[in-house]
């Protein structure tokens, strides 16, 4: 008994010592700082229609841009010059700008607009989106050609099974289905039950093995292309937006999506015989059908092309250790939505001007503490990022070109969407999804527990943490630009709802009080991973795709 009792003093010193068990009163006085009248004041203007959905690259963005901008420099974070290639230029012995500065990064975007996309063979033609579609990037006027078409099933190469037996497709056309092999019952040939494995989860598994193969491209056959079609047909119609880098150019391999009807009649099948019996047969008899239909085959990807530019907007407040100061905790949100569409403004008051005017008022929270000499040991970043609706754009270019180098970034807090409620919660709006916590943490994910149970006593919810996730979060917003780079993150989130991307997201429907108290948990976590004695250990390897 003697024993077990000393043992549970020692546990007890060591989490005291550490700092996970005490409150901390200079936190909470920051932290009350954080109130849901400002979060409602700002977010009124952001997501306002003077605001125009704040689309990337356009004047809506570039509004919100001034506007927080302009809001750091009122709060007292001066206006700073840095070159985000080279070392940061911190504001020690500054007394003029004591409190932190503000800064933009501006980075250039490509906007491509597919316009006459076609492809064709001997018997048909097929038009881009009614028949088939694709996801990466082409120059202008993309050619591929083969004279042959290989059919390889499910396109799959495992020990358990592979298409590719037979198949040599170095410089040819792939087709495959999407999915797996399953029976009459749903059950999967590799896991034995409903469950899929990597290659029914995830389409990039039998895309890099064409690609690997030395294929020009693969042809992936979806058999409810014709009705997923028409519900994303708006948004397949609109340009497509990605960062202008010379290395962003190919006329390389690229991912083509097709109809079973384009399957057969680029296969030459008529009548009864198509491409639905084929993939009944390896359903079936859980065998490969693969062969090669001399069927020559061009696709013509056309397009016509605008430079932009957009930009980060960032509020820097210096840590008080002249040891540890250099190292930064960054709390990011993305400020940027998908603007007008036919008619309708889309202000995106949830997504994300929920997390960005969160920022606001935590940056106001750490200010005030640098003013009274009170602040963290660590530096923060409060990094506003753009291009996010657009796939990541700002946080990819931010980490490309960080303003504290990656390897002396502690952690990335990220919010993304924490205004409404989703189903699964309406009876209580106290929660929070946190995704990524302990991908690659553990240490950060005790100091996010740690930091709820002391302050703010919100549900935790770990819904879509869960690596077999079919939404996905975990990949969607900016903290992954991080964790892919092997940085620390917690991701931030309320859930989806009916507003999602659509023009009714507006500041009206925000629950204020839960959102400023999801914000205060960002603060604290933010404010106890900053005071930390040593820098988060990264004792978790993920696996990112």
């Amino acid at each position: 008994m003697m024993n077990r009792v000393l043992i549970f003093f020692v546990a007890v010193f060591l989490y005291v010592e550490k700092g996970y068990g005490q409150i901390d009163s200079v936190a909470m006085r920051y932290a009350a700082l954080i109130n849901p009248e400002e979060l409602k004041k700002h977010l009124s203007v952001l997501s306002s229609d003077e605001y125009e959905g704040r689309e990337t690259g356009m004047s809506g963005q570039r509004k919100a841009s001034a506007y927080i901008k302009k809001y750091y420099e009122s709060i007292g974070l001066l206006s700073c010059e840095t070159d985000y290639a080279d070392k940061p230029i911190f504001i020690s012995g500054n007394a003029d700008n004591s409190y932190g500065c503000s800064s933009t990064q501006s980075f250039p975007l490509k906007r491509t607009k597919y316009t006459k996309s076609f492809m064709m063979n001997d018997n048909a033609s097929f038009k881009f989106i009614d028949d088939f579609l694709f996801f990466g990037i082409a120059g202008n006027d993309t050619l591929i050609s083969s004279d042959q078409i290989l059919f390889a099933g499910y396109g799959i190469d495992d020990p358990l099974y592979s298409d590719y037996q037979k198949l040599d497709v170095k410089g040819k056309l792939v087709m495959c289905y999407d999915g797996e092999p399953v029976d009459k019952k749903g059950n999967s040939i590799f896991t034995g039950n409903t469950s899929l494995s990597k290659w029914g989860e995830d389409m990039d598994n039998k895309i890099e093995v064409a690609r690997s193969r030395g294929a020009k491209a693969i042809l992936l056959i979806q058999p409810d292309y014709q009705e997923f079609v028409p519900r994303i047909r708006y948004w397949l119609e609109q340009p497509r937006m990605t960062l202008d880098k010379p290395s962003e150019e190919s006329n390389g391999f690229q991912m083509i999506m097709i109809s079973e009807q384009t399957a057969n009649k680029l296969l030459g099948m008529k009548g009864k015989k198509n491409i639905g019996d084929i993939k009944k047969q390896i359903d079936r008899k859980k065998r490969t059908k693969s062969y090669v239909v001399s069927a020559p085959v061009s696709i013509h990807l056309v397009s016509e092309v605008d430079h932009l530019e957009s930009n980060n907007v960032l509020a820097f407040i210096e840590g008080t250790d002249p040891q540890l100061k250099n190292e930064v905790v960054v709390i990011s949100a993305h400020y940027d939505h998908v603007g007008i569409m036919q008619g309708q403004v889309y202000n995106g008051a949830d997504d994300d001007g929920s997390g960005t005017v969160s920022t606001l008022e935590i940056a106001k929270a750490f200010r005030a503490a640098k003013a009274n000499k009170q602040m963290t040991k660590r530096s923060i970043l409060i990094l506003n990022v753009s291009g996010e609706e657009k796939g990541l754009l700002g946080s990819d270019w931010y980490t490309t070109y960080p303003l504290i180098p990656l390897h002396q970034t502690v952690c990335d807090l990220n919010i993304d969407m924490i205004g409404r409620v989703d189903d699964a919660h309406l009876e209580d709006d106290r929660y929070v999804y946190l995704i990524g916590s302990d991908k690659l943490s553990t240490e950060l994910h005790q100091v996010s527990e740690d930091c709820n149970r002391k302050y703010t006593h919100l549900k935790l919810d770990y819904t879509y943490n869960d690596p077999n996730d079919p939404n996905r979060f975990y990949y969607r917003s900016d903290h992954y630009n991080f964790a892919k780079n092997n940085v620390p993150v917690i991701f931030y989130f309320s859930g989806v709802h009916s507003d999602y991307h659509q023009p009714g997201d507006d500041y009206e429907k925000i629950h204020y009080e839960k959102m400023s108290e999801i914000a205060k948990l960002v603060f604290y976590t933010a404010w106890n991973v900053a005071n930390l004695d040593q820098k988060l250990k990264v004792d978790v390897t993920n696996d990112f795709k």
